[in-house]
């Protein structure tokens, strides 16, 4: 088939692989001039662990992750209030746990497409008209094009999806915060392989050194400390969060020093995506864009592998039956996705908690973490995935 998918992130680059491999003409489709850089480090486990795997990108994987030894809450004066070594997650995951950049993920992806794949940059798909045998689909600059079958895996805020299924409100479920991130270079101090967090009420501010003495920050904010709406520019972005962290105490002042040297900064609402079907005639989303499960679920990266190689093998199981693939596609893992962000709903508080008790008690709770029998009784839901990637033999 020819194949045209928006989205060169994570889910667009690992379908585009599987797709090319399996003989169908692909067009990859960006809206940024070049593959994405920044984001923040996430941990990868269980089904997406596994998915990495079939899809070859392990290896490279491993070679780029940023391994940490320790998360390390402090109080506002720095002094040590909770956390636990990394190797508790470790051991509950069973070794198969990686701490990575989720732009790694993307270019380790995107490095695997070769020749085989059509890739174009600086544009996006604007119409899509769907006769039911074929699609016709417009782009904001290129010439438009005929196609069999369009995916959308273009994020959360999915042109795709918004174009075919309707505007964004009728999927989008907040969650209550927002997120930021950004690197700057040569920021002291600088605790090696160590995770450092601070929380006020509503507030969360952590940071990580990685390589190339950069450090990476990430902020979580519940929607009641930004001054107002989501600022959709950046000098609101920056506004916004000087106002959010001021006072917060700890190294608050420097990071928001370091902030103003930095020109990529990443800051979006944190929501999931909730839909009743991932497909509509000939046209199927994957990743963010189907089903969301928010940064607080920590399996975005993952899902957005798994669903785009069980998409792939689905296909590749129903030659010339399209309807059946793209069924096939969804009840492989839409109930294990729904499951997934009903408990992340459950992780907001702990997160960030809204008051100073709340803070208190999450800090000692990870205490527990160093215990024999604490790991699994706090973390093993959070680490276990009750579903097995079929095996599509790609």
């Amino acid at each position: 088939m020819k194949i045209a998918i928006n989205g060169a992130g994570i889910a667009g680059a690992a379908l585009a692989y599987l797709l090319s491999r399996q003989g169908h003409e692909v067009l990859l489709v960006e809206q940024a001039p070049a593959l994405r850089t920044g984001g923040y480090v996430l941990n990868l486990w269980g089904v997406g662990y596994d998915a990495a795997e079939r899809l070859g990108v392990l290896p490279r994987l491993l070679a780029l992750q940023h391994p940490s030894d320790e998360l390390r809450m402090v109080d506002a004066q720095g002094r040590t209030r909770g956390g636990y070594p990394s190797q508790a997650l470790i051991d509950l995951a069973r070794g198969r746990i990686i701490s990575v950049a989720r732009s790694d993920i993307a270019a380790s992806l995107y490095g695997r497409l070769g020749d085989r794949v059509e890739t174009v940059f600086g544009d996006s798909i604007a119409s899509i008209d769907d006769d039911g045998t074929r699609v016709q689909v417009g782009f904001d600059r290129g010439p438009a094009r005929e196609v069999d079958l369009v995916v959308g895996a273009d994020g959360l805020h999915s042109r795709v999806r918004r174009t075919v299924f309707g505007p964004h409100a009728g999927f989008q479920r907040s969650m209550g915060c927002h997120v930021a991130s950004f690197e700057v270079a040569g920021y002291r101090p600088r605790d090696e392989r160590i995770y450092v967090a601070h929380t006020a009420p509503g507030r969360y501010v952590a940071r990580f050194s990685v390589r190339d003495d950069r450090t990476l920050f990430f902020v979580l904010l519940r929607d009641e400390y930004l001054p107002g709406p989501t600022p959709t520019d950046e000098a609101g972005r920056r506004a916004a969060l000087g106002a959010a962290l001021s006072g917060m105490g700890w190294e608050c002042p420097a990071i928001l020093a370091a902030l103003g040297r930095t020109d990529d900064l990443y800051f979006d609402s944190i929501s999931q995506v909730r839909m009743d079907t991932w497909a509509k005639g000939r046209v199927v989303l994957v990743g963010d864009a189907a089903a969301c499960p928010s940064l607080i679920a920590g399996t975005g990266a993952g899902f957005a592998m798994a669903e785009a190689a069980v998409l792939a093998g689905e296909l590749q199981r129903h030659p010339g039956d399209l309807p059946a693939a793209l069924s096939r596609y969804q009840d492989q893992l839409k109930a294990f996705v729904a499951r997934k962000q009903t408990y992340a709903e459950s992780l907001v508080g702990s997160f960030v908690p809204k008051t100073a008790l709340g803070v208190r008690a999450r800090d000692a709770a990870t205490l527990l973490m160093r215990l024999p029998a604490f790991p699994k009784l706090l973390m093993g839901r959070y680490l276990r995935d009750d579903v097995v990637l079929p095996d599509y033999g790609l």
